[in-house]
């Protein structure tokens, strides 16, 4: 049994995500070491995770539902790390993929890493370009989609190796040192697919209306509410207008992201700048079957 690695996510009723979650790192690191928080205790999800550590949870809607999920993550990250060497924490939409040029899976890279150290894979948007992009998603999402834009808020301190407080979201560590490793990348799915978009928001947007607080009332994130949520289908017709940069050569985004790295005023969490940058990338054809 491996104890190189661990994933952790938590989730309520997001199928299809966790079908993503669990073939990515069911199959990487085996379910024995893959942890599911199991908010609501919904059929669906516990059959989905048989084979991982299924933990059910209740489902009762609440204000401070972010600052909640985060307690938890944050102490189960520091529990596990008293039996693996690394674990990798998120939302159940994000996967973090290490380039197939480096030789390595996330595994193997994970397992040649000797130095506990806290890693901040840069952030990409997974889209779906629907003036290009008629495919549906199967068994895997790259391939059918190739395009991605540049997510420097979704570039989060997600592997740990020794333990470190995260910020509610995950999007901050206490950790002063930033290590952003040229092959690692954190792929966030929630543009991947028009409609599972439309389906994830409408979900969403009923456990606001359930919790019935405006959002300067609660820690859940304003992208949860129905009046921050927008046209769908502009959302995504927006992609195209977004300038498409050449090549795949991100490594002036780490560059800048540790030029402009500090304290977070007087947190002890630490930061770089997010900027929107507004540019979208074609990812190479290495990538395509991953996830």
């Amino acid at each position: 049994m491996q104890t190189i690695a661990a994933a952790v996510t938590m989730v309520r009723d997001d199928a299809f995500f966790l079908d993503k979650w669990l073939r990515y790192y069911g199959e990487m690191f085996g379910r024995e070491n893959c942890y599911v928080i199991n908010h609501g205790r919904g059929d669906t999800v516990a059959k989905m995770a048989e084979g991982c550590n299924v933990i059910g949870l209740p489902g009762d809607p609440h204000p401070a539902f972010e600052r909640k999920r985060w307690r938890l993550l944050n102490a189960m990250v520091t529990g596990l790390l008293g039996y693996y060497a690394h674990v990798v924490v998120g939302d159940v939409d994000e996967l973090v993929v290490v380039d197939p040029d480096s030789g390595h899976t996330l595994l193997s890279w994970l397992e040649a890493k000797k130095r506990p150290r806290v890693y901040t894979p840069v952030g990409l948007d997974v889209i779906h370009r629907i003036d290009r992009e008629e495919a549906e998603i199967g068994s895997h999402v790259l391939g059918p989609r190739r395009h991605v834009k540049l997510l420097p808020h979704h570039s989060k301190p997600c592997i740990l190796g020794k333990p470190a407080q995260l910020s509610r979201g995950g999007h901050f560590a206490k950790a002063e040192k930033l290590n952003t490793p040229d092959a690692l990348y954190l792929l966030h799915l929630k543009f991947c697919d028009f409609g599972q978009y439309v389906e994830a928001m409408n979900r969403r947007n009923a456990v606001i209306e359930e919790i019935g607080v405006g959002v300067r009332d609660t820690s859940i994130g304003r992208h949860w509410f129905a009046e921050a949520r927008g046209e769908d289908r502009a959302v995504f017709d927006g992609f195209a207008r977004m300038e498409e940069r050449d090549g795949f050569d991100l490594g002036w985004l780490r560059a800048e992201m540790q030029q402009s790295w500090q304290p977070r005023g007087e947190t002890g969490f630490w930061q770089f700048d997010r900027p929107d940058y507004g540019l979208q990338y074609q990812l190479p054809e290495r990538f395509f079957g991953l996830i």
